[in-house]
């Protein structure tokens, strides 16, 4: 940036109206009078206040406004006033930094974190964003400094009243995290954070966390065949190609017992149907998996591959390219079956189908990729993809019996 410098003069109204606009960068013309105040003008023409001093043993530039929005005598007066401060001590630029961030939106916090922690899951992503239009919508334009914790101990039991304990305990979680988050990023001058404590602290210190059991429900054995027999009829829907392929979905997640996460962001390109086995890239472990495909699976997705259109095995519509949420059809099966389920229960009946046959713990611990840190045997024991195929087998084949489907 080309910067000219000009010999100091008197500033007035008059003179700033006849500067002239330099070709490029931008001109300075210092007071002769007050030492450090000068105006600038920029290349496009826009002038501006300064004041220059040295601060903190630094020489610094605080800008005092625009020309003509701020009159020359108010600028020469503003000037002042921070030489003032600055004689006695104080940090004008750090005050106005200090000033700013303690405006700082919750929905600036939230970009903010989300531009930092760039390794945060699509679903999480998906999911924070929808707390925020949900759960604190109205709280997107306040000021960090201005929740409060009677503010957070209200809300948590209002969602809880409107929206369920568990979804109350679900956003005051995630308000503790982006509130942590705050307190690391958002400094003073002097290296102090602009928020004193976490304002969700309160919950926990008054213990009015609410009580949720653990969701143990699974699809019953008696409930399979109803509930089977609903997810085949969208595959009757012969007006969009949606239902069909959620019912791949749903039978994919019982048959592999596969996160819904880590089912839906499944590509082509994981897919080996030469060799019968699938890996996993986006776990909840962080850790890729290989496994093998059974005989079900394999015909389901070589009828898929058959027309595949995306690069995911289960395309959506939305930004993401991959099945996000199949309420509307998860909802018709329920309605058809009169089974109530969710899509975490067909992972919870593939263990609890592959436990009542007695699959070997460290096999099915190795199927649904939990981690076996704390079991020094397990360490020893090497899963490959051919010696977990027969489990993988056994279950869909009682899978298929509960259905009253024939295995060939």
């Amino acid at each position: 940036m080309t910067i000219s410098q000009t010999p100091p003069q008197k500033i007035t109204k008059s003179y700033v109206d006849k500067l002239s606009t330099p070709a490029t960068g931008q001109a300075f013309v210092r007071d002769m009078e007050l030492k450090g105040f000068a105006v600038r003008i920029t290349s496009t023409g826009a002038k501006s206040f300064i004041l220059e001093k040295r601060i903190d043993g630094k020489v610094k530039r605080v800008t005092l406004g625009r020309y003509p929005e701020l009159t020359v005598e108010q600028a020469r007066k503003e000037a002042h006033k921070l030489l003032g401060h600055i004689a006695t001590g104080r940090n004008p630029i750090a005050e106005k930094k200090q000033e700013v961030l303690k405006s700082t939106t919750l929905k600036q916090a939230f970009d903010d974190f989300v531009r930092v922690r760039k390794n945060l899951k699509e679903r999480t992503l998906y999911d924070y964003r929808r707390l925020m239009k949900v759960a604190f919508v109205d709280w997107q334009d306040k000021a960090l400094t201005n929740i409060s914790k009677d503010m957070v101990t209200k809300r948590h039991s209002k969602i809880g009243a409107e929206r369920g304990e568990a979804y109350a305990n679900l956003s005051m979680r995630f308000l503790r995290a982006l509130f942590n988050f705050a307190i690391a990023q958002y400094e003073d001058g002097a290296g102090h954070s602009i928020l004193r404590e976490n304002p969700v602290a309160r919950i926990t210190q008054t213990r009015a966390w609410y009580r949720v059991e653990r969701r143990q429900t699974v699809i019953k054995p008696y409930q399979l065949l109803p509930w089977y027999q609903a997810v085949m009829s969208l595959k009757q829907d012969k007006l969009s190609k949606q239902p069909a392929l959620v019912a791949d979905y749903l039978l994919f997640l019982l048959f592999t017992g596969l996160r819904r996460q880590e089912a839906a962001t499944l590509k082509w390109s994981d897919i080996d149907l030469k060799d019968r086995t699938f890996t996993l890239t986006n776990t909840k472990n962080r850790e890729p998996l290989t496994l093998p495909l059974s005989d079900f699976i394999y015909h389901l997705l070589e009828s898929r591959k058959a027309d595949p259109e995306y690069g995911y095995v289960f395309a959506g519509d939305g930004k993401a390219g991959y099945l996000i949420e199949p309420r509307r059809q998860v909802q018709r099966v329920i309605q058809m079956s009169g089974v109530s389920f969710t899509l975490h229960d067909l992972r919870r009946t593939y263990i609890t189908i592959a436990e009542s046959i007695d699959i070997s713990a460290y096999a099915l611990k190795r199927l649904v990729n939990h981690k076996m840190t704390n079991d020094v045997t397990a360490g020893y024991i090497v899963s490959d993809v051919e010696r977990l195929r027969k489990p993988m087998e056994q279950i869909s084949a009682r899978l298929l019996q509960y259905f009253g489907v024939n295995e060939t």
